[in-house]
């Protein structure tokens, strides 16, 4: 199966007078695994309609393998699509659904029994040729899904959300499986989610849509420790931001004042050029990090000596706390501001109290400077 790129030029989307798709510009790598991620309207599974051939643009081009596919109909595209209800023929087997795209291009009867065959090997269903698609659970039908789309050997794979309709267990146990076909089909696929772990944990790269507008294109990795902007720290992941101002910026520092007097000194590297260049001082900003980058300790006056230096050290009162197996997640309240550390659960280790006064403890290496 060859490899192919899909790249978006420019390209723009609109119901009527609504925006919905504007001035994407993506270049996905031949053999790629690719996740279109964002919340509910963003325009991901309107962009991936419009890849398929579902929609229209308005503007801008469509490449496939360094050809323009704006204007070719959807059957003629060679792109294969997973819908997230996975559209299975409820009156046909396994083995009828997976072999009616193949029938519908005349495929000789010899050649279509052997990659019916071969791919239900391939996704483990040789044992369910003959049953019925109500006959199976989530994830078979799922498989049964990907096995129709992948016999037909398109040239670019469309996954619309999945795995939305499996439980927790199940979709991770899917994700990893979906991951493993695309590795070893070497097929380019895109990945349509609103959920950043199943993102995070399949994609090479991925991109992350609002309101139409692509935000971010990066690996995973990249978009969690170096958002570009408020929406991308929110989205990905949780993000801490407390309120600041910009007090001083030199050549490869700045410093913030945050809310209640404290000061904090920072790289000018956890700020983005762009940001960088337009900061003033006396600029608002947001000083953020990851809720597993603070941690907790107890309440001390000597403890706020490393304040300006290489930690940022708050005095906070824990106001909840959320138990979640591995971790407990605690908010604390500090100068107005709300604060959530996540903290390893170590067995018979006693947690902090609801009301309880801590410190929290920020490594300065771990801030990102945001607009606010």
């Amino acid at each position: 199966m060859k490899k192919v790129s899909v790249e978006c030029r420019d390209v723009s989307l609109s119901y009527g007078a609504t925006d919905v798709l504007k001035n994407i510009n993506l270049t996905i790598a031949p053999g790629e695994f690719f996740a279109l991620l964002g919340p509910s309207g963003s325009g991901k599974s309107t962009l991936l309609r419009l890849i398929t051939g579902f929609n229209s643009l308005k503007t801008g081009q469509l490449l496939v393998d360094g050809l323009d596919i704006s204007q070719v109909p959807a059957w003629q595209r060679d792109i294969g699509m997973v819908f997230q209800n996975y559209a299975l023929w409820p009156h046909m087997t396994v083995w009828d659904n997976v072999a009616f795209g193949l029938v519908e291009r005349r495929v000789a009867r010899a050649a279509l029994r052997q990659r019916v065959q071969d791919v239900l090997e391939l996704v483990g269903l040789t044992d369910y040729a003959q049953r019925y698609p109500g006959q199976l659970s989530g994830g078979q039908q799922q498989r049964v899904a990907l096995a129709r789309t992948v016999v037909i050997e398109p040239k670019v794979l469309l996954l619309d959300e999945p795995l939305s309709n499996l439980d927790k267990n199940l979709r991770t146990q899917m994700r990893q499986e979906l991951l493993a076909l695309q590795r070893r089909l070497g097929i380019t696929t895109i990945f349509v989610t609103h959920d950043q772990e199943e993102a995070m944990t399949t994609a090479d790269r991925m991109a992350v849509l609002h309101q139409g507008v692509v935000q971010q294109v990066g690996t995973p990795v990249d978009l969690f420790d170096t958002p570009i902007n408020r929406f991308v720290a929110e989205f990905v992941g949780s993000m801490n931001k407390l309120n600041a101002t910009v007090q001083e910026i030199l050549a490869d520092h700045l410093v913030v004042n945050l809310i209640g007097g404290m000061t904090c000194t920072v790289a000018t590297t956890a700020v983005s050029p762009s940001l960088l260049n337009a900061l003033r001082v006396g600029a608002s900003v947001l000083v953020c990090a990851r809720p597993h980058q603070v941690s907790l300790q107890q309440h001390t006056q000597s403890s706020l000596g490393a304040s300006q230096v290489s930690s940022l050290v708050l005095p906070g009162t824990v106001v909840a706390k959320e138990f979640m197996g591995q971790q407990t997640r605690y908010f604390v309240l500090c100068n107005s501001q709300q604060v959530m550390v996540d903290q390893t659960h170590q067995l018979g280790e006693t947690p902090y109290a609801v009301n309880a006064h801590v410190m929290i403890n920020l490594p300065t290496s771990n801030i990102k400077i945001l607009d606010i």
